[in-house]
C-alpha cells in the first residue's frame, strides 16, 4: 500500500480519522483517491434520506457482492444508525421478515436491481411510491457506488483494518 500524500492524508484524517486500507490501497493514485473520498464523503453526509437506510443498502450490497471487508467495516456504522440485530441477521431474508418497513423494502428491492444491473417497472414503481426524484437518484448512487467499493475491494486485494478483523457476525 502506498504512503498516502500529506494533502490527501490530512482530507481522509478530516473526514473519518485514520485512513483504513481502502484509502491506503486508493492511495497509490492520489488524485482518484482525493475524487473518489469527496464522493463517498458526499453520499455519506450530503444526502437526504436517512443514513440508517443507505447502511441498510450498503450492508445487501456486500452480501450481494460477497464483499466481506464491506461487510465488516460497515456493520459497525450501520449499528451506529439504528439498524438492529435482527435486521442485521435477516437481511438476506428481508422480503419474509418482519423487521423491514415498506421504505425499507422499496430501497432493498431497488439495491438488488442495481446489483442485477436491471431495475425492472415494478420495482421504479415502489421506490417512487416512497421517495422523491433527488432521493431516488442518492439511493441509485448508493448502491451503485458501493457496487464499485467491493469490486475495488476485491481487485485491490484490501485486507482487513485490525478493528474490524473480528467482527460479527460474519458475511453469510
Amino acid at each position: 500500500m502506498a504512503e498516502l500524500e500529506p494533502g490527501l492524508k490530512k482530507r481522509l484524517e478530516e473526514l473519518w480519522g485514520d485512513p483504513v486500507n481502502l484509502y491506503r490501497a486508493l492511495g497509490n493514485h492520489p488524485p482518484l483517491a482525493a475524487a473518489w473520498t469527496e464522493f463517498a464523503n458526499s453520499i455519506r453526509h450530503d444526502s437526504r434520506t436517512p443514513r440508517k437506510l443507505r447502511e441498510l443498502m450498503i450492508l445487501r450490497t456486500a452480501q450481494i457482492a460477497r464483499s466481506h471487508y464491506e461487510w465488516a467495516q460497515h456493520l459497525k456504522m450501520a449499528r451506529k444508525a439504528g439498524i438492529s440485530e435482527d435486521q442485521i441477521g435477516e437481511l438476506e431474508l428481508w422480503r419474509e421478515s418482519k423487521h423491514f418497513d415498506a421504505r425499507e423494502r422499496a430501497a432493498l428491492a431497488l439495491t438488488e436491481g442495481v446489483m442485477a444491473g436491471n431495475v425492472g417497472d415494478e420495482v421504479y414503481a415502489e421506490a417512487a411510491r416512497h421517495f422523491g426524484h433527488a432521493e431516488y437518484v442518492e439511493l441509485c448512487l448508493t448502491a451503485a457506488f458501493y457496487a464499485m467499493v467491493s469490486r475495488m475491494l476485491d481487485a485491490m486485494r484490501v485486507e482487513f483494518d485490525p478493528d474490524i478483523r473480528e467482527h460479527s457476525p460474519r458475511l453469510p
